[in-house]
Parts: C-alpha cells; structure tokens; sequence
C-alpha cells in the first residue's frame, strides 16, 4: 500500500487566521493582539482593516474587497512561505469566517507553512450578550446568504432549525440584493413558532451606530427595516421571555436549573 506523501513544512513563515470579534478593539483576544503585532503582513477586506487601523502602524496592509476570499487566501498563504502573515476575519474565523478557505486553499496548493487559527468572538455571542442571555443552551445559527448556498437548502435548514424549539440565530440576514429572503424566513418561523416568540435584532454590536431592539416574531415579520447585512437577528425558542425591567428589556432563555433547583 503506498503512504500518501505529505509536503514538507516551510518553517521560514507563519500564517496566522485572526478573528477580530464584532469590531471594536477592546473585543479582541490577547491572542489575537498579539498575532497582529507579531505579523509583517496584515491582509483583510478594507471594512475590517479599518477596524482595526490603529493596530497597523509600520505593518505591510494588503486591502482587498469583498468576494475576493479565494485570492485573498492565496496571496496570505504564498507571503506566509517567507514572512509572518496575519489575515483577518469578522467575528470567529471558523464561523462563517476565512479559516475554511485559507485551509482549502493550503490543502489545494500543498503549501505547509505553520498555520493557526486563533478565534475571535462571533455575532451570535456579542449579540446575546447585548441582548441578555438567549442563548443559554441549545441553538442553531443558520446564514441567510444564498451566495455559496443554495436557497432551496436555507430554506429547508430554517424549517429544521424552527421545529426544533431552539433559539435560531440568523446571519447576513437581508441585503438590497435579497430583500425578500428575510421576510420568507420569518413567515417559517411563524409556521412553527408563536407570535409573541422573542425576538432580539443587534445592529453593529460593539460598533459605532450600535442598535438593540427587543421585539416579537409577530412584529418583526410585519416590519423590519432595521434588518440589514450589519444586523444579527436571534428567534426565541420554546422557552424565551422577555424581561422587562428599569434598565430595558432582556431576553432570557432558561438553561434548565428551575426544573432542578429551587430558587
């Protein structure tokens, strides 16, 4: 039997896979500090490199736009056999982030430079947080972009995702370019979920222009111009309330301790 044979590693360069977190620079890990600073190279779309522009001082910044993952992962993994290399992803890395490419593309070209990927805090976290505690438990988190998915797999992934009673957070909820998608997720919601269901809508979470709606199902599929690309948007489950106190609403999902403790 023939042993598949492996490329050697370039112990010369390093690449490493940052996640950025929602965008302020306070969100960031240590870890991902210091892998920026540890870089020569930082290469991103321009939007999350602008995030980040007071970390950049005396590094090589390569800007590309959106769409262009492929040939931003190719161009950080070829720097990567020479120098060290930090490119940057929204939120995790792993989640709906660049990590995927990066290594597809490394797995495709055979390059074996050192990579690591180095997890940065999701929508979905920054955004429950923001809204209190509704994803305390169990949940699915499903993209509403149909640009590597089809819809006809979406839109069977959502009514999975609804009958479970879960929380479902929704990413890249509604574009200019598919407006109408959000609104037909929301009509399935209402198939298996009822009206008053919480619902939490985060616009750029720990960024400038930051906006937090509590709301219910029932409304939101009625109106939902604050719904955009920079929105996160998180559907209750079974067992979501919302609180309502002197400091705002929250949404609160039981994790389970009142079936187990008195309290």
């Amino acid at each position: 039997m023939e042993m598949s044979q492996l490329p050697s590693p370039d112990k010369k360069g390093r690449l490493y896979i940052v996640g950025i977190g929602p965008g302020s620079v306070e969100q960031l890990t240590g870890a991902a500090l210091k892998a920026i600073k540890a870089s020569e190279y930082v290469i991103g779309s321009g939007t999350y490199l602008d995030m980040i522009a007071s970390l950049l001082d005396g590094k090589r910044v390569i800007r590309s736009g959106m769409g262009r993952e492929v040939e931003r992962a190719r161009e950080s993994l070829e720097l990567s056999r020479e120098s060290t290399v930090a490119v940057v992803s929204g939120g995790d890395p792993g989640i709906y982030g660049m990590a995927g490419i990066v290594l597809e593309v490394a797995e495709k070209m055979g390059i074996a430079v050192n990579i690591e990927v180095i997890p940065g805090v999701t929508a979905a976290s920054a955004s429950a947080a923001l809204l209190g505690s509704p994803l305390s438990g169990d949940y699915v988190s499903v993209s509403l972009s149909d640009l590597l998915t089809p819809w006809d797999v979406i839109r069977k992934r959502l009514c999975l995702a609804f009958s479970m009673g879960v929380p479902v957070v929704l990413y890249n909820p509604r574009s200019r370019g598919r407006p109408g998608r959000f609104r037909e997720a929301m009509e399935l919601a209402l198939k298996a979920r009822p009206p008053d269901t919480p619902v939490g809508i985060v616009r750029n979470a720990y960024r400038e222009g930051e906006q937090v709606i509590v709301t219910t199902l029932e409304k939101v599929a009625v109106s939902h111009d604050d719904v955009d690309m920079h929105t996160t948007v998180i559907v209750g489950g079974e067992e979501s309330r919302i609180w309502r106190t002197g400091y705002g609403e929250r949404i609160v999902t039981p994790r389970g301790y009142h079936r187990k403790y008195d309290y």
